[in-house]
């Protein structure tokens, strides 16, 4: 009996997706459990597997296809396997040369979304890269690591001088987390009243405390001890005390939140993702370090499950991992308070009547002005600065 394969469920807020690769093609043999096609969506991307064994009679949604949930995108046809095991042997008799475009197809490297995409954009060979994931599969570290790391070129031909007024264009098409991340960044500044306050942090202190604390908290913990969690326990201590902060809007009523799961923005291949941390009131400074790095890494490696990236009642991002001094971050619906935190850098300040350099960080905090009002934000910010300004508050937080 033939059985379909259908875009599966990942979750309430994901209706559509796109046919990103079929790692299996029309007449090829499937085991039930074989992972046949992978997907985009705007959160996650995810392999759909066979339901059954036998044959994939049909592909009804080419590569690049956009689809919905439940969707079919191929059929299985029940007992084309043993047709086929039983048609090996008079097929072996007389074997076929293999087509050259062929080849590819059946010499294919597990790899992961992302470790794909980095292969494309730097022109790496994925099956020259050795992976370092499970049962070899390629992650995009490894990806980085040959692109850091190449082999020698050949001498090409030095190229021949362009000529005058040829100027060439690409069109690329967004995938499908790119084109939702441009819907809704649009979507926020048509609906939400935002604006943006800044404030400048005397990081002094916080360094001082993890130069002092950091050696044996990595023998304790076997990790680093970071900025985010001081940031994360101060913007909790803010929440705490101007709790529309901590709301979104449903109609014409405010929803207030009284817990705090706080999303931590990071940077992946295919655009900004979210992961959240859940009840971070709760979570001890390692606990939050240790789990921003493994957001980072299953960014980096395209393993975050929507659960990762689900909800969230506020968001810190930190553009200053990637240079940026200043900037206004834009919120992300349906929450009405993001922070922005920047680089630190060495500047002159006056502190009793003396000019000296300390290292300073512009934060920033967008808002939207429907429920919280200017001053609000303001005391906001100015708490979150108190905090991180004297870490041992944090505590009594």
């Amino acid at each position: 009996m033939p059985a379909n394969v259908v875009v599966p469920e990942v979750g309430e807020s994901i209706v559509d997706a796109r046919v990103a690769k079929w790692l299996k093609k029309e007449g090829d043999v499937v085991n039930v459990g074989d992972p046949l096609v992978e997907l985009e969506t705007d959160k996650i991307d995810l392999e759909v597997a066979a339901p059954q064994g036998g044959v994939l009679s049909k592909i009804a949604h080419a590569d690049g296809a956009d689809v919905k949930v439940g969707e079919v995108l191929g059929v299985i046809e029940e007992g084309g396997a043993r047709t086929a095991e039983a048609a090996k042997p008079a097929q072996a008799l007389e074997p076929k040369p293999e087509p050259a475009n062929r080849k590819p197809e059946t010499d294919k490297t597990r790899s992961t979304p992302a470790a794909r995409n980095a292969a494309q954009q730097n022109a790496v060979d994925l099956k020259k890269v050795q992976g370092t994931g499970d049962a070899g599969r390629v992650m995009r570290r490894d990806v980085e690591s040959a692109v850091a790391k190449p082999s020698a070129p050949a001498p090409k031909p030095a190229p021949a001088p362009r000529p005058a007024g040829n100027r060439t264009e690409e069109r690329v098409r967004m995938s499908k987390r790119r084109a939702t991340i441009a819907k809704r960044l649009i979507e926020a500044q048509s609906t939400a009243a935002m604006l943006t306050t800044f404030n400048e942090i005397d990081m002094s202190a916080v360094q001082a405390v993890r130069e002092r604390h950091k050696q044996a908290f990595k023998e304790r913990h076997g990790i680093g001890l970071g900025l985010t969690s001081f940031f994360v326990k101060a913007a909790i201590g803010a929440l705490r005390e101007f709790p529309r902060i901590n709301a979104e809007i449903q109609g014409d009523e405010m929803v207030l939140k009284h817990y705090y799961d706080i999303g931590i923005a990071v940077g992946a291949s295919e655009g900004l993702v979210v992961p959240v941390l859940r009840d971070a009131d709760r979570l001890s400074f390692a606990q939050i370090e240790a789990t921003v790095r493994a957001f980072a890494k299953a960014a980096d490696e395209g393993t975050l499950s929507l659960a990762d990236l689900k909800g969230g009642t506020f968001t810190i991002t930190n553009g200053g991992v990637f240079g940026s001094l200043f900037s206004t971050p834009i919120l992300n619906p349906p929450q009405v308070g993001i922070l922005g935190l920047h680089a630190i850098k060495d500047r002159p300040m006056a502190v009793g009547g003396q000019v000296v350099i300390r290292p300073l960080m512009y934060a920033a905090l967008t808002y939207d002005h429907r429920i919280v009002d200017g001053a609000e934000a303001v005391q906001f910010l100015v708490r979150v600065k108190q905090l991180v300004e004297d870490p041992g508050a944090l505590l009594i937080e």
